[in-house]
């Protein structure tokens, strides 16, 4: 039980672990200068994200994205600069960080993947009426 107590406390407290982590996370390069923001507040607004990575270099927009029905924050954001450069300096130097009291994480912005097209959620029926099939019911 010590020998455990003992390795737990060696590996909170080993400064080489912590960064050979950060190593890991910074170690792929970016190729585009638009970055992903996890870990957000659902109290940050666009503004102060555009506040906390403006220091990194121009801004061309600072989103947080946010749920169409209720308009709150998901927890996430893109952030794109101008320059790859100055992007990887924002990633550097904000990732890991706190953001209104929030731990956030930087990492590369991922190309959208296209989704296929939705189809039609209500058919009408033989009958004229069209069949809600999400909900089950006629209308």
């Amino acid at each position: 039980m010590a020998f455990m107590s003992g390795l737990q406390r060696l590996l909170r407290q080993s400064p080489l672990l912590h960064s050979h982590h950060a190593s890991i996370r910074l170690a792929s390069t970016l190729t585009s200068p638009k970055l992903f923001v996890s870990g957000l507040s659902r109290l940050t607004t666009d503004e102060k994200l555009k506040e906390a990575f403006s220091s990194f270099g121009q801004l061309v927009e600072a989103k947080v994205i946010t749920d169409r029905a209720s308009g709150r924050s998901k927890g996430f954001a893109f952030v794109t600069y101008t320059t790859i450069e100055e992007a990887e300096k924002a990633r550097e130097g904000m990732n890991a960080k706190f953001l209104d009291g929030w731990v956030i994480f930087v990492d590369p912005a991922k190309p959208r993947e296209p989704r296929p097209p939705q189809q039609s959620r209500s058919q009408p029926s033989e009958s004229g009426f069209t069949v809600n099939k999400t909900v089950g019911w006629c209308g």
